[in-house]
């Protein structure tokens, strides 16, 4: 931890709650237990999200899921289900899930400024009856994650306007190396070449975005 010099540091919610100003009623009372209709209609417009979790010491992830729009299922008005696709395996936010499962999703629309924000309790599923409704080109997840929804609410749209995430004519002009060139950097233990890499990161995701 960075030593606190020439910092003022919040350690007090009195303090925090001074600095910030009391919460409006408005986003006091915009918390459901319940999934709307709209947000049901969100979900299945979203292709996009952000999976929130720790472990049992408050050891945090953040992992984003995405698929054609709608992948997430709704199975009841307190209940949703995310498929698990082929990724690298680390299955960090399902471990955490294991030891700890409260959870955090953030949904995504593509042009949309707002989020749609579901806090809840977790728990991983081998496999069920919707997963034959969760089959993309051909394969069925391997597992899924049920979220019992114990928190829900539409999140405003300032950090999208502050950042100008969907304008492109705002977004800075991109100076980083390719991924396979990160890679490479970073990893002391990668032996292949930044040409071998690229190829890895190209044909080899597009063949494998689906199947194990």
């Amino acid at each position: 931890m960075r030593e606190n010099i020439g910092t003022d540091e919040i350690t007090d919610p009195t303090d925090l709650r001074q600095l910030l100003g009391e919460v409006m009623p408005r986003a006091v009372n915009k918390e459901r237990i319940a999934l709307h209709p709209r947000d049901r209609e969100w979900i299945a417009n979203s292709p996009f999200l952000i999976m929130s979790t720790s472990d049992a010491d408050g050891n945090c992830d953040a992992s984003p899921k995405g698929d054609p729009a709608g992948f997430v299922q709704v199975l009841d008005d307190r209940t949703l289900a995310v498929p698990e696709r082929p990724g690298n395996r680390r299955a960090d936010g399902y471990l955490n899930i294991l030891a700890n499962p409260h959870i955090g999703l953030l949904f995504l629309i593509p042009g949309r400024r707002e989020t749609l924000r579901i806090n809840g309790r977790a728990r991983l599923v081998r496999d069920a009856p919707y997963f034959d409704n969760m089959v993309v080109k051909g394969n069925r997840p391997i597992l899924a994650v049920e979220v019992e929804v114990e928190q829900i609410f539409l999140h405003c749209a300032k950090a999208f306007m502050r950042s100008h995430l969907w304008q492109p004519e705002q977004w800075p002009v991109d100076t980083l190396p390719s991924h396979a060139c990160l890679v490479k950097e970073i990893q002391a233990d990668i032996t292949e070449s930044v040409e071998e890499l690229e190829r890895y990161y190209s044909a080899n995701y597009d063949e494998k975005l689906y199947r194990y």
